[in-house]
């Protein structure tokens, strides 16, 4: 078998895709939207470019990527975080996927499109790209906001949902008519959720013990080979192979070595990822677009509005204020992978064709207009928070300076307040600025201590974790979050 040709034409794709990133990463694009127009290039329904490249050819490979997608989307999930603050993740993250979904779904609705596909759109409008909001938080230096907690907490219900979304969507997606079927596979899915939880919350020492090895490549074959094998099993199961890698994810994730498994995954992430998003761009047609264009225009508005109303109704229960509400709004607002998995699930099961066409363009607008929103939150706060708070000083003003000043009611005292107005509200904006600084110079000396002490600790060849005195952080920790039990590590790691 001569595979030459085709070896030589993927290779060229990812090579360009490394020059299309690297010109992404300039302007904050991620790389999703970048493998999925690689994909678009390749596709044998974009002729003019001279490459033709099938699904068939790497369609394995992507399945591995939607595997391992799902097997780090769970090992990354916070279990202590989760079961620790359960009741208050649960109201915050609860009330953002029930405004998303439950107009999303009326919004699938009204395409016309069918009842299942209102199920499917309504999940790829709902929820964000984890991926995407912790890059982000990350590139923006946003880790040590006040928000960034309820931020983090909004993705952990959001993984949960996902979970239990799946499972219920591979049942709808089978087609089974029988209602004593249909409740029999959604207590089989159900049932294997709940014992992949129960054992990840409760079995994390026992199955620690699979993975004592310390050779790193006996190690790397051991847990993608249960990722494959439970990815294979949640299929058999009729929950989708991606429940099944997300819950072998959430099992490791409870074990010691959690952190030597995300060290050697994540790079094999990255690369099977890759392929499952430029597999996906190569089942896309640029004549396709055109029938969808209106229901993603409006899906784009819809979840831009959405997230507006979630990100200040979650920030108030949260007692943050508007502007601390317009950067959850937009962090979240971003979407991705999930989507993608949808729309992926929605095509094997044969239901409406344009489902593809509509999560490509909502995915490639999402995923350039998301991150440009982010980056300029503050400067949105500013158009909208800055006019309300000049208004209300102004109101103030025009009382204090009327009686100080003796000036009747007229352009006189008008200039006056508008004056004294727009200067306080400078000085506010100019004291928080300081403070925002502070804080990320603050944030960065920390964070330059904990990579330093582990430098340390790895040059040293520590094992255990030494008895100094602790680096004292000048970062505030919020009151409300409880100190946990630290999880056992891998002492090789």
């Amino acid at each position: 078998m001569h595979l030459g040709g085709e070896l030589l034409t993927i290779g060229a794709l990812f090579i360009i895709a490394y020059v299309l990133g690297r010109l992404g990463k300039t302007i904050g694009l991620p790389a999703i939207p970048v493998y999925m127009v690689v994909g678009l290039v390749a596709s044998p329904h974009t002729p003019w470019f001279g490459l033709s490249v099938e699904s068939h050819t790497i369609e394995l490979i992507a399945t591995f990527g939607l595997i391992l997608l799902l097997f780090n989307l769970g090992l990354e999930f916070d279990q202590e975080e989760f079961y620790g603050n359960a009741g208050k993740l649960l109201v915050s993250g609860g009330t953002y996927v029930a405004i998303n979904m439950g107009i999303g779904f009326a919004f699938g609705f009204s395409l016309g499109w069918g009842t299942r596909e209102a199920l499917i759109i309504a999940g790829m409008t709902a929820t964000s790209s984890s991926a995407i909001v912790t890059k982000l938080l990350i590139e923006l230096r946003r880790l040590a906001n006040d928000e960034t907690p309820m931020i983090l907490g909004v993705t952990v219900i959001e993984d949960v949902f996902i979970a239990i979304y799946l499972a219920i969507v591979s049942v709808v997606l089978s087609g089974d008519t029988n209602i004593w079927a249909v409740v029999g596979k959604l207590a089989l899915a159900f049932g294997f959720l709940v014992v992949m939880f129960t054992l990840a919350r409760f079995a994390g020492r026992w199955v620690s013990k699979i993975f004592a090895t310390r050779d790193d490549e006996l190690f790397t074959v051991l847990f993608f080979g249960l990722a494959v094998m439970f990815g294979g099993i949640g299929d058999l199961l009729g929950v989708t192979d991606a429940i099944g890698a997300f819950v072998i994810g959430l099992l490791c994730g409870a074990t010691r070595y959690r952190d030597r498994i995300e060290q050697l995954a994540l790079p094999m992430r990255d690369v099977f990822a890759a392929f499952f998003f430029v597999n996906f761009g190569l089942g896309l047609d640029l004549s396709t677009f055109g029938e969808v264009l209106w229901p993603v225009l409006g899906a784009i508005g819809m979840t831009i509005v959405l997230n507006a109303v979630a990100g200040q109704i979650v920030a108030r229960m949260n007692g943050f204020n508007v502007q601390q509400g317009i950067n959850t709004a937009v962090i979240l607002v971003n979407r991705g992978e999930f989507a993608l998995i949808l729309a992926t699930l929605s095509a094997a099961a044969g239901l409406e064709a344009r489902i593809t066409a509509f999560a490509g363009l909502y995915v490639l607008v999402m995923a350039v207009l998301g991150p440009l929103l982010a980056v300029n939150s503050d400067r949105i706060g500013r158009l909208v928070v800055r006019p309300a708070r000049v208004a209300k000083l102004r109101s103030r003003l025009r009382a204090r300076l009327g009686r100080r000043t003796g000036l009747p009611a007229g352009p006189a005292l008008d200039e006056a307040v508008d004056a004294a107005a727009e200067a306080g509200v400078a000085d506010q904006d100019a004291a928080a600025a300081a403070r925002r600084a502070e804080r990320d110079r603050q944030f960065a000396e920390e964070f330059a201590l904990v990579e330093a002490a582990g430098r340390e600790e790895r040059d040293n060849g520590a094992s255990e974790p030494t008895t100094s005195e602790p680096v004292t952080s000048p970062v505030e920790i919020p009151a409300e979050r409880p100190k946990r039990p630290a999880r056992q590590r891998d002492p090789e790691y």
